[in-house]
């Protein structure tokens, strides 16, 4: 008994009743179907296999991150809303092959964090202050910095197809907040907005006009 025993948990000790219950609910070895009860052998008994995934795809076998038909549809979406909210997986990686073929048509780029961006139309197009953290000790001070987008529009190379602002964390902005950002192009026609308004199974994305609530044209 205490060999079939092994035999039935050869990948792990079975610590508690939960844990039996587990294995009946997954795929049984051959060395395990026959139940041990008093000492001896029960009669076979069906045991359900619990199905993991609807459909297997070729991104199963070769990458999903390499397989990537719809980057034309991404970059004709990018020329035509000029503002983009994705959702990106959990364990992430999957964006960059989007950004990169944005890199590819002669793009730049402007990564900030939507925590501690303030209000994104000051920051982004206005002379905005920064306390830095005094720490008790300093006195407060205020500094003023150039807009962030008008600042590195002017530093873009002649032959620069645009900048990127690509925001990460942007769920946690506010509707008025994404409404500007969706409007952002149009005050400076050579950018483009990338807004992290989520996560999702898949790489995913839709016009940031239409997550924050306004007409789509």
């Amino acid at each position: 008994m205490a060999a079939q025993a092994a035999a039935c948990f050869r990948h792990g000790a079975p610590a508690s009743s939960s844990s039996l219950s587990l294995q009946k609910n997954q795929q049984p070895t051959r060395s395990c179907l026959m139940n041990m009860v008093n000492g001896k052998r029960s009669k076979r008994i069906g045991l359900r296999v619990v199905k993991c995934s609807s459909g297997i795809g070729i991104g199963d076998f070769i990458g999903g991150d390499l397989v990537k038909p719809d980057l034309g549809k991404w970059l004709s979406d990018v020329e035509e809303h000029k503002a983009i909210a994705i959702y990106t997986p959990h364990e992430g990686g999957y964006e960059g092959r989007y950004l990169n073929r944005l890199v590819r048509q002669g793009y730049y780029f402007l990564d900030l964090s939507a925590r501690g961006l303030g209000d994104p139309e000051t920051t982004l197009t206005k002379i905005h202050p920064v306390c830095p953290a005094h720490v008790g000790k300093q006195p407060i001070a205020r500094w003023y910095f150039p807009p962030e987008v008008d600042y590195r529009l002017e530093a873009l190379p002649p032959h620069a197809k645009g900048l990127v602002v690509w925001i990460i964390e942007a769920k946690v902005l506010s509707k008025a907040e994404l409404q500007f950002l969706a409007l952002l192009p149009e005050l400076r026609p050579k950018v483009r907005v990338i807004a992290e308004c989520g996560n999702w199974r898949k790489f995913m994305w839709k016009p940031l006009k239409e997550i924050s609530g306004l007409a789509t044209e």
